[in-house]
């Protein structure tokens, strides 16, 4: 490693390449004994945009404020879960069997998140979350759709950092550099070392997959949110329309990665998962039209519909209805004009049932 240790200064060992895109020198910084690994601080800034931007959408929606937080306390907790069983079923080689430690199936700061599971079990939360507050699931997931694949776009970065869920070499301009990295005892450690003098991997520059895949998911956000507006999706459409451009994307992107995987019949699980619920969305999108319109603002409020302030005022004034009628009366005594100008004999030509709408329409 031409006498750099641990921690010194990086110095590159080669002349700089401007037409490559260079990876950080590590992905885990410590503040004295705790870690501080990037790929968590993007998960979970990637969370908090999506709870900002939802609960904005929710809100023009026409739903109450603070029901997309309320529903993320279930939803985010499920997902994480979920993406995590996903990836350790679909990758159990790499914790389970001779060898392999099964505990490290429980180190999710050590990256391996699964969308497919984190939407599954996620949608599990947030069905609950839902049924407790009152409101539609489907409004719900439309809602959260654009800003759920941002959030998981600001996620890939993670990736950046790690390391991680890159393709082959390439000579493109953009292609990525990866570096060598060791530990404080010299050891190799590609997921927590770091790279002292920049010394590029076999393979290196690479394709950054995950990179196109960041820029596939901000494409498929702007599309979901000019498609809700333009067509007022409802009942879950939106949500179909996002899950349907995503897997479109991770059919190719999925194809070009290098790392390994499990196949079926010479394909990726990811692959086949991607054929298989790209269908399945499209089936959804287009079925889902005959519910008609999308959902009324009101129906969004659930438990929340009855304002505190209004539900007061309707209590007073049931509380006291005769008062309020003589009160309406004597206003309208006070307006009219003497007794002597309309004859006592003159008929009342206005139905009693009509003139009781007359007075309450006002």
């Amino acid at each position: 490693m031409g006498g750099a240790r641990y921690g010194d200064p990086v110095i590159s060992a080669a002349a700089p390449l401007l037409a490559t895109i260079p990876s950080p020198d590590r992905g885990v910084w410590h503040l004295g004994p705790i870690p501080i690994r990037a790929y968590a601080l993007c998960i979970i800034a990637g969370i908090v945009v999506a709870l900002w931007w939802g609960e904005r959408r929710w809100i023009a929606r026409g739903g109450s404020k603070g029901a997309v937080v309320d529903i993320a306390v279930f939803a985010v907790p499920f997902g994480l879960v979920g993406g995590r069983l996903y990836h350790v079923i679909t990758d159990n080689q790499l914790y389970f069997g001779e060898g392999k430690n099964p505990l490290n199936a429980l180190r999710i700061w050590d990256g391996g998140l699964g969308i497919w599971g984190a939407i599954a079990l996620g949608a599990v939360g947030a069905w609950i979350a839902c049924k407790r507050k009152g409101v539609p699931l489907a409004a719900m997931a439309d809602t959260l759709a654009p800003a759920i694949v941002v959030a998981q776009a600001i996620g890939r970065l993670g990736n950046y950092f790690n390391q991680e869920l890159y393709g082959d070499h390439t000579d493109l301009p953009w292609g990525l550099e990866i570096y060598e990295r060791i530990d404080a005892a010299g050891n190799r450690d590609l997921l927590g070392g770091v790279a002292v003098g920049h010394v590029p991997l076999a393979d290196s520059p690479v394709h950054p997959t995950f990179l196109y895949e960041l820029l596939w998911n901000l494409g498929v956000a702007l599309l979901v949110v000019w498609a809700d507006k333009r067509f007022k999706l409802g009942h879950g459409r939106a949500f179909a329309l996002y899950v349907a451009g995503y897997t479109a994307g991770r059919f190719w992107i999925e194809n070009m990665r290098s790392d390994a995987a499990n196949h079926i019949f010479g394909l990726r699980v990811n692959v086949w998962v991607s054929l298989l619920v790209f269908a399945g969305a499209v089936v959804y999108l287009v079925l889902a039209k005959k519910k008609g319109p999308r959902e009324s603002p009101e129906s969004l409020r659930g438990n929340d519909a009855e304002d505190p302030e209004s539900t007061v005022d309707t209590v007073d004034s049931a509380e006291e209805p005769d008062k309020k009628v003589d009160e309406e009366s004597a206003d309208v005594t006070a307006g009219a004009p003497a007794s002597d100008s309309v004859p006592d004999s003159a008929p009342d030509e206005t139905p009693a049932g009509d003139k009781g709408k007359v007075e309450g329409g006002q």
